[in-house]
């Protein structure tokens, strides 16, 4: 397999469980299972259903799909913007949580890295006739 065929799939593979875990853990804090403290409603309904894009992203990612790297891109772009709606919510003395900061920190550098990955690979791939 070559490097880049295993970057992609590394990539896929990361997207794919980061996505999981996400459906898993919002869903789990939506329907009341996991008590955390200050929710902010809006950020936690976003990451959950972002989740499943991050499932379908993954899967475009390991099957080298053209249109992973725009939703990958999409992906960051909206966590980019809820992330900055959160901060516009704790600037207005909103109620919230510091793992939510970290979280979402978190979220945007994944989904950067992952975006920009998929655009290098895959645009080097589909250059090369694959």
């Amino acid at each position: 397999m070559k490097k880049q065929s295993k970057l992609i799939h590394i990539s896929a593979g990361i997207a794919v469980v980061f996505g999981l875990l996400t459906v898993v853990s919002g869903g789990a804090t939506l329907l009341g299972g996991l008590e955390i403290g200050a929710i902010v409603l809006f950020v936690l309904w976003f990451n959950t259903l972002a989740g499943l894009a991050y499932v379908v992203a993954g899967l475009g990612l390991w099957q080298g799909r053209r249109w992973a790297y725009p939703l990958s891109l999409a992906i960051f772009a909206a966590t980019l913007l809820v992330f900055a709606a959160f901060g516009l919510h704790v600037a207005q003395g909103g109620a919230f949580e510091m793992r939510t900061v970290y979280a979402m920190a978190l979220r945007s550098a994944v989904w950067g890295a992952i975006a920009l990955m998929a655009r290098q690979l895959l645009t080097r791939q589909a250059l090369s006739g694959r």
